[in-house]
């Protein structure tokens, strides 16, 4: 798979709204943190396509580098080939003078072939330079991304805990509402407040009680007096 594809599905994974990835998710957390497990595979994927990137051009560069060589190496050996031929003519020997002219162009057009190897590693290099530029580039981008992935994560998750939380809370307040305990407790303290009245009110008939008893006892007293007055006239 192309290299620029693959940064490309990566980078459609980061501009998902995780928002709306949750609206229909049972457990928040396990949404997010299996988000972050996709996205840090598909970064994996990444990473290893823009590795094959690099390592091609440090082919390239390497073949360059040999091409040079090689090029630097027939040139030298055309040199020799002519001054030799230069030589030989100098020396009256057309015949070999001419053999090492030859081998001369046999170099040279060498020369020119890993010349032009050059200008296409040349050519190459540049592109896949700037190519992994780019990549290394976007794979900075999507670390920074994946960092925010996470702290949005951690931000979510503790949202969705106190929502929860506060709900609970709400719930239970609404429960305590209908269930309404002080009526019970009025109940209960009307049941109490007729006990201490009924208790008031024995003591009340147990104090008119004492009261007559007590009444009857003047009463007879006051009789006693009588019969011995009329006891003590009927003797004088």
């Amino acid at each position: 798979m192309p290299q620029t594809s693959i940064l490309g599905r990566v980078g459609q994974l980061v501009r998902a709204n995780v928002n709306a990835l949750l609206d229909g998710a049972e457990d928040p957390e396990k949404m997010l943190d299996q988000l972050i497990r996709d996205f840090t595979d598909n970064m994996a994927e990444a990473e290893e396509a823009v590795a094959q990137t690099v390592g091609n051009l440090r082919l390239i560069e390497d073949d360059a580098k040999e091409a040079r060589d090689t090029e630097a190496d027939w040139g030298q050996k055309a040199t020799a080939a002519s001054r030799k031929a230069d030589e030989l003519r100098a020396a009256g020997n057309a015949i070999e003078a001419d053999r090492f002219d030859g081998l001369a162009k046999v170099a040279l057009r060498r020369q020119i072939s890993f010349e032009e190897q050059i200008k296409t590693f040349d050519t190459q290099i540049a592109q896949q330079s700037e190519l992994v530029a780019k990549l290394k580039d976007g794979l900075d981008k999507l670390r920074v991304k994946r960092e925010e992935l996470v702290q949005k994560r951690d931000e979510l998750v503790s949202r969705a805990k106190m929502a929860q939380a506060q709900t609970q809370v709400q719930q239970t307040l609404r429960n305590v509402s209908v269930m309404d305990p002080t009526s019970d407790l009025g109940r209960f303290e009307e049941r109490i407040r007729r006990q201490e009245a009924m208790a008031r009110g024995m003591a009340e008939v147990s104090a008119s009680s004492l009261d007559e008893q007590f009444s009857q006892l003047d009463d007879e007293g006051k009789d006693l007096e009588v019969e011995a007055r009329l006891a003590a006239l009927k003797k004088g």
